[in-house]
């Protein structure tokens, strides 16, 4: 049986690993006995000695394979490509897709998680000091969404004609672009490559780790009503 554990939760950290894994089925390695676990984030589970002694970060994604501790989820991804190889990840690419990888984790998760941080959830802010890092986190993540969606214009996928660890990384942060009000409307490479990972069975399945039946693409009418009940408020676009 497999040490392999994933401690993680629904968010796009987590399913960078999430989707990893299920492409990684798809590629043939089944990772027989991985064991997933949930963590509750809401209460605060991450901050636990269980969770930090493994983790210092105090951040999910963690994977646990034996007496190893990996945080970070590009860490993560990047290690199950060496350790399972498949096309993910080919040896004589690795370095033409490694460097987006990081690029990812680097400008686009910073940039996209900042600019939904503060359009969702920093309701104890006043509107008039959200708006400078609001306009500041947007003009960046435009400036990286142009950067993506010109590469794009030139294949299929960031690295090529073949779905790579980088594409599984960049996809859960820029698939939410509606809901962090980062307009993709005018970039019409980035809405035909959300799509056509999104048609992916791998993706379908690692989406939907931790994540409520039926809530996979969008929250149910229950959960939108809790989160409005909360003071929060829901963008239509």
């Amino acid at each position: 049986m497999s040490d392999l554990q994933l401690w993680t939760a629904a968010t796009p950290n987590g399913w960078k690993v999430s989707i990893m894994i299920e492409e990684l089925r798809e590629a043939g390695h089944t990772l027989e006995g991985l064991q997933v676990r949930a963590i509750d984030l809401m209460a605060g589970e991450q901050f636990e000695d269980e969770f930090s002694q493994r983790n210092p970060n105090q951040k999910i994604p963690l994977l646990i394979d034996g007496e190893l501790n990996i945080m970070e989820s590009c860490a993560i991804v990047q290690y199950l490509a060496e350790k399972y190889p498949s096309e993910l990840l080919p040896e004589q690419d690795k370095w033409q897709i490694l460097p987006w990888v990081y690029w990812q984790a680097a400008n686009v998760g910073p940039a996209f998680g900042n600019k939904l941080s503060y359009t969702r959830y920093m309701n104890d802010v006043p509107e008039e000091q959200k708006a400078h890092p609001l306009a500041r986190f947007n003009k960046e993540a435009q400036r990286l969404a142009g950067i993506l969606e010109q590469r794009l214009g030139e294949q299929d996928f960031i690295c090529g004609k073949h779905l790579s660890i980088a594409d599984i990384v960049v996809y859960p942060w820029v698939r939410g672009w509606k809901w962090s009000k980062v307009d993709m409307s005018d970039r019409p490479n980035i809405l035909a490559w959300l799509k056509r990972l999104r048609a992916r069975p791998a993706f379908e399945r690692g989406l939907a780790y931790g994540a409520p039946e039926g809530e996979v693409d969008q929250w149910s009418e229950e959960t939108k009503a809790r989160y409005a009940k909360a003071g929060n408020r829901i963008s239509k676009t």
